[in-house]
């Protein structure tokens, strides 16, 4: 983090902003080209790109055959690395540019690195492809042997070799590699090795012509080798003007972090392209800080290499966000993916159930539904479980438990969703006993004052909970969870003998924001009668409450999202610190993005067009602040005692015995200053 720039840059938090450019070529005509070159560098720099990778050979075509040898040319070559690296004095991005260059008694195809007026190195291309339409060690020697070599060129003395590392030392974690075309398409690339030795942003300079399926196979290519070395891979392929005396070039770019597409452009271009994204370097860190098995290849097939430092001199202006950014990253936005997804969730719930009640001698589930989004997926769940078990699904049994604030309308959906179903279902009105305790406790709302304070809530959720367990006892049962991932990092859960505690949950692992999409998908299926589908969609329509609180004089009733912030906030938050372990102003800087603007981007399939909110920074910052307190502060004692449940996001479970382990005892200080710290005016005293 850059703390001396503005909180609208996005180097302070941790970005660079990379370009993959194709660009019209002139055969053999090292000048035409370079210009072609400084056109492209300087629509970069206007727009604050930190490094910007041209194709292989692009000062003189890659399909010049014989013509590389020919000394005019090469001469020709010089001038224009030396016209580029004068012309970049004035220019912001790290230049790699494609060019032939002489070196002792061979030509060497390579990637010549340009910055602020300066060759930063030379990186040759490893391993020469002389198969089907390729020739080149016809004209090339190979670059794999040349570590810890220089190379004279436009009138200086460089580093020169595979073995190069260019480090940004003003912006942390932009470290970038070089390497050329068929180096990429070999079992061991050389930007393998340079990963494990640093490397966060891996470029390839790339001729490639195209034949039918060729770009499937870069593709794939370019998203595994991000995937696999924790890092961006930046590809950028020849195109426009390239001899096509017996090949056509296609002009790919496109840029990959950590095996996720963050841009591309249509290819067979007329004119230039480039594809424009900002890296998460934070992302790249804190994937192999995570990640010990990466830095252990490193210590088994690591390779020495050089590093050449530079200085980048990131701009302090607010240059936007370039790069996808989900409002919701638990739920995909693409329709194919979500149902996906869905399928994935619902189908982990089911069999992680189906297998513990199989081992524990098949007892029947007990179920404590309450007409929310919650407590109906997890019957859903259970529906389906009893179905993969051959068994009837009255042996669930299913309880309302009605309390002082209980609507209505929640009730009413509860048993008839249950009776849809196909659940044993009975109402069991715990205010009675309720009463009793407030009672013999000596509590206010028993002598008819309306007090409403956390035992008084307690209470209810305690009984509740107390009655499902003692259910279970009774008829030969185990209490089935309902708490969900969101509620389990808020601590919104009554711990002990209330809504915390169960004999196995089906929920763990999903967050609420995901969890209404898990209903639609059903919903889709096809499977379910008109009348549980209504049921569904009257669930899906009811606004979150714990209905533990009788509705205020407005009639309106208790809301969770009121209370402790909208879940659509702490679920973007709880994704980036469970899976990233980012900052919270770097979240902050996120949602905001994310969020301001409601018509901007995709929403998920399925999302109510009416009810699309729009959030500020300082309503980010305020309602993070919440999440802080909650998740660091104090609510890592109830997730220290929660039952089994499976997993199901990739971006993590918090289970004690699984991907979050963290003192009961611990505080959220750090954390709360680094958001206090960045984003002031959401806490100035008015």
């Amino acid at each position: 983090m850059i703390t001396e720039l503005p909180f609208e840059s996005l180097y302070r938090h941790g970005f660079a902003r990379v370009s993959a450019c194709t660009i019209p070529v002139a055969v053999a005509d090292p000048a035409t080209n370079a210009d072609a070159v400084l056109v492209a560098a300087r629509e970069c720099d206007l727009d604050g790109v930190a490094v910007a990778v041209f194709p292989e050979l692009c000062l003189t075509g890659y399909a010049i055959d014989d013509l590389v040898m020919q000394d005019p040319l090469l001469d020709a070559v010089e001038a224009a690395v030396a016209r580029i690296v004068a012309a970049s004095a004035e220019l912001l991005p790290v230049l790699l540019v494609g060019a032939p260059l002489r070196h002792r008694n061979r030509l060497f195809n390579c990637a010549v690195v340009v910055h602020r007026g300066r060759i930063l190195g030379v990186a040759p291309k490893s391993y020469l492809p002389t198969y089907r339409e390729f020739y080149e060690s016809r004209w090339y020697a190979r670059g794999d042997d040349q570590t810890g070599q220089h190379i004279s060129v436009a009138g200086a003395t460089v580093p020169f070799g595979p073995d190069l590392l260019f480090d940004a030392v003003d912006v942390p974690g932009l470290t970038l590699h070089a390497e050329v075309c068929e180096d990429v398409w070999v079992p061991i690339p050389p930007s393998s090795a340079a990963a494990l030795a640093g490397a966060t942003v891996l470029a390839n300079l790339s001729g490639s012509p195209i034949t039918i399926g060729r770009a499937d196979d870069r593709t794939l290519l370019s998203q595994s080798q991000s995937m696999r070395c924790l890092a961006a891979y930046v590809y950028a392929a020849a195109g426009q003007g390239e001899s096509t005396n017996d090949l056509s070039w296609d002009g790919q770019t496109m840029i990959y972090e950590g095996g996720n597409l963050l841009a591309t452009t249509e290819r067979f271009p007329d004119g230039p392209r480039r594809s424009v994204a900002d890296v998460d370097l934070d992302r790249l860190r804190q994937d192999r800080l995570r990640q010990g098995t990466f830095d252990d290849n490193r210590r088994t097939a690591g390779t020495p290499f050089r590093t050449v430092s530079f200085e980048f001199a990131p701009p302090a202006t607010d240059l936007g966000l370039r790069r996808p950014l989900d409002r919701f990253p638990f739920v995909p936005d693409d329709p194919a993916r979500l149902a996906q997804d869905c399928y994935e969730a619902f189908n982990i719930q089911v069999s992680g159930l189906v297998q513990r009640l199989e081992a524990i001698g098949r007892p029947r589930p007990v179920l404590g539904v309450s007409g929310g989004l919650d407590s109906t997926h997890a019957l859903l769940v259970i529906a389906r479980a009893m179905d993969r078990m051959g068994r009837p699904r009255s042996d669930i049994l299913a309880y309302t438990l009605p309390g002082f604030a209980t609507s209505e309308k929640t009730k009413h959906n509860a048993i008839a969703l249950a009776e849809a179903i196909g659940a044993t279902i009975e109402e069991i009105d715990i205010r009675p006993a309720a009463s009793e305790m407030l009672s013999r406790m000596g509590h206010p709302f028993a002598s008819g004052e309306p007090v409403h304070d956390v035992t008084f809530e307690n209470v209810q959720a305690g009984l509740r909970t107390d009655y499902l367990f003692r259910l279970a006892n009774q008829n030969g049962g185990i209490v089935v969870g309902t708490g969900d991932l969101s509620e389990i990092a808020l601590g919104w859960s009554t711990y002990g003998v209330g809504d915390q505690m169960s004999h196995y949950s089906v929920n763990p692992g999903v967050p609420k924001t995901l969890i209404q999409h898990v209903i639609r998908w059903v919903i889709s299926s096809g499977e379910l009668s008109a009348a549980t589908v209504e049921v569904l969609q009257a669930v899906l329509d009811t606004e979150i409450s714990p209905e533990l609180v009788p509705a205020g004089q407005d009639g309106r009733m208790q809301s969770t999202e009121d209370r402790i912030g909208p879940y659509n906030l702490h679920d973007f938050t709880l994704y980036h610190v469970l899976r990233f372990g980012f900052r919270p102003s770097k979240i902050a800087f996120l949602a905001a993005k994310a969020w301001e603007d409601p018509d901007a981007g995709a929403w998920p399939p399925g999302y109510p067009e009416g009810e699309r909110p729009a959030y500020d920074l300082v309503t980010v910052a305020r309602w993070m602040d919440v999440f802080l307190q909650r998740f660091f502060g104090f609510a890592q004692f109830k997730r220290t005692a929660i039952p089994n449940g499976p997993k199901v996001s990739p971006a993590g479970s918090l289970s004690p015995r699984g991907d979050w382990r963290a003192p009961s005892d611990g505080n959220a200080r750090a954390w709360l200053a680094d958001l206090h710290a960045a984003v002031p005016q959401a806490f100035a005293r008015d």
